[in-house]
């Protein structure tokens, strides 16, 4: 333990110093004042001042005002200590629990009707969701990450807006755009799975990971890795598939397909306008056990006055009680 500021005990033990100083001056000099003066004769004193009882009830006044000026000696002391803040250093390591979620859009142009409306539930499940890291990836022939998992939800929730407007297509390049036409062919579902795999990070602890995939899963192209394959890379690495599937009812082969590769990894397929997608996703993913992420230990300094205000309160009520019984 140490003092924050130092310099306000070395005033009080200035000042108090100066005090008893002052009293013992004080006290010799009034010592002497009646010690010179004539006193009213009284005869026999000597006879009282030889009686034990006498010698016991000066005795205890003495300890008494000894008392007295002791624990007072002491309030103040501990007074200054508590004025002086004293500071403990702390070591603490925060500890993040969460779960860690990626969002993965197809924004093919097979999607183009219904991209808004599913990053608009992106943007639901992002208020449905506390304490997890979310992360989004676009794909269409090639995948970019949109922002990295991340538990700040403001910045979630702006990105997300700002993708939802490029699905508007008010602006000369779309931001969905951007990186996601660099290879050959279009809507590589199993590439764009893969991809969002890859972007998880702390691959060395165990942690809960789920994948949100919207697609309608219409392939157009050769994709390094198909969709099986990749369900199967992700089961691997132990991360939940959760599936939005625009063509529910109506595209069966592709829709049963999606519920194959979401079941393959202990995961759900769900119909992107059921009305309890949001909350039935939410409630799946917060079914799994959430993991324990360390983050960077750091010295702190906080304040314990906590003993000395409970020491400096036992001896003031001390002191108090001490005056009582001596009746200054």
């Amino acid at each position: 333990m140490v003092l924050a500021a130092p310099w306000v005990l070395y005033v009080v033990l200035g000042a108090l110093l100066a005090a008893l100083a002052t009293g013992v001056l004080l006290g010799l000099r009034a010592h002497r004042a009646r010690r010179d003066a004539p006193g009213a004769p009284i005869a026999r004193a000597e006879r009282i001042r030889a009686l034990g009882s006498f010698r016991r009830a000066v005795r205890r006044r003495q300890a008494a005002l000894a008392g007295v000026v002791a624990l007072g000696v002491l309030a103040v002391v501990l007074g200054g200590v508590v004025a002086a803040r004293p500071i403990a250093q702390k070591t603490v390591q925060p500890v993040t629990t969460n779960r860690d979620i990626m969002l993965c859009l197809d924004v093919s142009g097979s999607m183009t009707e219904v991209d808004k409306e599913i990053a608009t539930i992106f943007d639901r499940l992002a208020d449905g969701f506390k304490g997890e890291r979310i992360g989004l990836t676009i794909f269409n022939s090639s995948a970019v990450q949109v922002f990295p998992l991340t538990d700040d939800y403001r910045f979630v929730q702006e990105r997300l807006r700002s993708l939802i407007k490029g699905f508007d297509y008010s602006t000369e390049i779309p931001e969905q755009w951007v990186g996601t036409m660099n290879g050959v062919g279009a809507s590589l579902i199993g590439d764009g799975l893969a991809s969002c795999v890859l972007r998880f990070d702390h691959t060395d602890q165990q942690r809960a990971r789920s994948i949100i995939l919207a697609t309608d899963n219409e392939l157009n192209g050769s994709p390094l890795v198909s969709l099986p394959e990749a369900a199967d890379y992700a089961a691997a690495k132990k991360i939940r598939l959760y599936t939005i599937n625009p063509v529910e009812g109506i595209d069966e082969p592709n829709s049963q397909t999606l519920a194959a590769a979401a079941a393959t990894t202990g995961g759900k397929a769900y119909a992107l306008r059921q009305t309890t997608t949001v909350g039935d996703i939410v409630a799946e993913v917060q079914k799994q056990e959430a993991s324990q992420l360390k983050g960077q230990a750091a010295v702190i300094w906080t304040d314990v006055p906590q003993p000395w205000i409970a020491a400096l309160l036992v001896v003031a009520l001390g002191f108090v009680l001490l005056l009582w019984r001596v009746r200054l």
